[in-house]
């Protein structure tokens, strides 16, 4: 039975946006579904890496060199997110993917690695049943009009703001 598939956004400036858009790749996984995780702006790696390699049906791939959130990105953080957007656009065209995400998209967007017009154009080619989450801080009012679920994250509290550094497993 096939089913309609819908645009996920999880966008706001609190922590659970990435995290819960793997726990939804598992959750297909576990209804036999084949995932694609673009992680954009992401080069480092990440504990999520070592774990997703425990699912066959997920494929993830990072289009991001060093963090460059503190300074501006490099031409050849441009070229690599332009190289994310070409395969996501081959991997949507090819539909033999349930779910795509991409991963911190929107920062993509904010940091101009790529216009919010390419992003749309992608998501107007999505397979009728293809699923697709969109991820990242400061998502334009673009994508929030595309999406048929919008998620915001809100910052409440957080311990960063009382000097606790990032830790593994948790954070990255």
């Amino acid at each position: 039975m096939s089913s309609k598939g819908y645009i996920h956004l999880y966008t706001g400036n609190g922590k659970g946006k990435t995290t819960a858009a793997i726990g939804l790749a598992i959750r297909a996984t576990g209804a036999r579904k084949r995932v694609f995780i673009a992680q954009f702006v992401k080069g480092m790696h990440y504990a999520e890496l070592d774990a997703l390699k425990r699912f066959p049906n997920i494929e993830i791939k990072q289009y991001g060199l060093d963090c460059f959130i503190e300074k501006e990105p490099t031409q050849a953080d441009i070229d690599a997110a332009r190289i994310g957007l070409d395969e996501i656009k081959q991997v949507i065209k090819d539909n033999k993917h349930s779910l795509v995400i991409l991963d911190e998209v929107c920062i993509a967007l904010y940091y101009k690695l790529f216009g919010v017009h390419e992003v749309l154009s992608i998501l107007k080619s999505k397979p009728v049943t293809m699923e697709i989450v969109l991820t990242g801080r400061y998502a334009p009012t673009e994508l929030v009009e595309a999406a048929d679920l919008v998620t915001e994250m809100k910052e409440i509290k957080h311990y960063f703001n009382k000097g606790v550094e990032a830790r593994k497993g948790i954070e990255f």
